[in-house]
């Protein structure tokens, strides 16, 4: 009887063998994923992550605190042809400086505002490492080819910002001529143009976005081509309200930047098959 057991429990395993060795088959070709993590571990890869980003930054801006004086007479350009023809200013009109050291944190925010522009790279390549392990391998794949994007779409955008820049300035500093004397300060005025060209490529980052959105399954390439004419309606609505100034031409350029922008991002989807 024992033996008969022990023949048939011989005969169980060499059954169960095969099914024991298939129960976990490998995932196929392009919908392998990676390994799930804990909430700690998500905090973790968050941290490491942020901390690489923020020390780009930082050596980025450091190396750029260098070269601010060629930056400056660079963002300076948009304003000889505005001041020439102002009451009492001419084309050599240099900025007001108000206080002591109003100088030294101009330099410094043009510094972190080219900082943050060189280290975009970077960033933006930090953030996909850290959604590419929810990602399938098929997605990963375009990790590389989505980073050399962003980057060049927020090269693109400050690019567009800047030839942009010089209508919203003139408006702005024509706006009331007659009525008052210009001391235009040097801190306000750089400010402004560096927040005007960061947004221009943050702005121009929306394909990413869009991207990003329907690999998540928020969205998908068919619902925006079904709605393209209410969402390009929508954009040409928010281009006329974004912009500082009155002129007609910064509405014009951003409405045409942003419907290339949509476009494009139809095409990522559907390259991903969303």
């Amino acid at each position: 009887m024992a033996a008969s057991d022990v023949t048939s429990d011989a005969r169980l395993n060499q059954h169960a063998a095969p099914a024991t060795g298939s129960i976990e088959p490998e995932p196929e070709g392009n919908e392998a994923t990676g390994g799930t993590m804990s909430l700690v571990e998500h905090l973790e890869e968050l941290r490491k992550r942020l901390m690489i980003s923020a020390i780009a930054i930082v050596v980025c801006t450091i190396v750029a605190f260098f070269f601010w004086e060629p930056v400056l007479r660079l963002l300076l350009t948009p304003l000889p042809s505005v001041t020439s023809h102002l009451g009492g200013l001419d084309a050599q009109h240099k900025l007001v400086q108000k206080d002591i050291g109003e100088a030294f944190v101009v330099a410094l925010k043009l510094s972190l505002a080219v900082g943050f522009t060189a280290a975009t790279p970077v960033v933006l390549y930090q953030v996909w490492a850290f959604i590419a392990p929810a990602l399938t391998r098929r997605e990963r794949k375009y990790a590389l080819p989505f980073t050399v994007l962003g980057v060049g779409l927020f090269a693109l955008g400050v690019t567009v910002g800047f030839f942009v820049l010089r209508y919203p300035v003139e408006w702005l500093i024509g706006f009331g001529s007659q009525n008052f004397v210009l001391l235009l300060d040097a801190g306000s005025y750089f400010s402004f143009v560096a927040f005007f060209l960061l947004a221009f490529g943050i702005v121009f980052e929306l394909p990413l976005v869009i991207t990003f959105m329907g690999m998540v399954g928020i969205i998908s390439s068919r619902l925006l081509r079904e709605k393209r004419m209410y969402i390009l309606f929508g954009l040409w609505v928010l281009s006329c309200f974004i912009t500082p100034g009155a002129d007609p031409y910064s509405p014009v350029i951003i409405g045409v930047s942003f419907t290339a922008l949509f476009e494009l991002s139809i095409v990522l989807l559907r390259i991903l098959k969303k």
